[in-house]
Formats: structure tokens, sequence, C-alpha cells
């Protein structure tokens, strides 16, 4: 079973990905689907870090009420 997608399990993963390409255990068949996984990862991390600002904004714009 897949755990599911989260902020630190995308990050965590992310992480691995960057550590192996640096440190050359990427063969060149893996290196794009490896690229590719990176790039949701990325996406993900983004939307997620974009939607709690957002969250917390409003929130806090509640508190100023």
């Amino acid at each position: 079973m897949e755990e599911e997608l989260n902020y630190t399990n995308a990050f965590e993963e992310l992480q691995s990905i960057v550590s192996e390409i640096e440190l050359g255990e990427i063969s060149v068949d893996e290196l794009s689907e490896k690229v590719k996984r990176a790039t949701t990862l990325i996406k993900f991390c983004k939307l997620k870090l974009t939607t709690t600002a957002e969250d917390v904004n409003a929130i806090l714009k509640e508190l100023e009420n």
C-alpha cells in the first residue's frame, strides 16, 4: 500500500532524489523518471505551502476583527 502523500513525505522524497542525483547514484535510464517525480513533488509542496499560508492569513484576519 502506498503511503498517503503529505508535505513531510513529499519533501523527504524530494531530498532523497536530489541527493541521489548529486551523488551520481541514478543511472541515465532512471534520470528522466526521477526528474518527473521530483517535478510532481515540487508542485505538490508549493501548492501545500501556498494553501497553508492562505489559511493562516485568513485565521489571522479573523482574529483582528
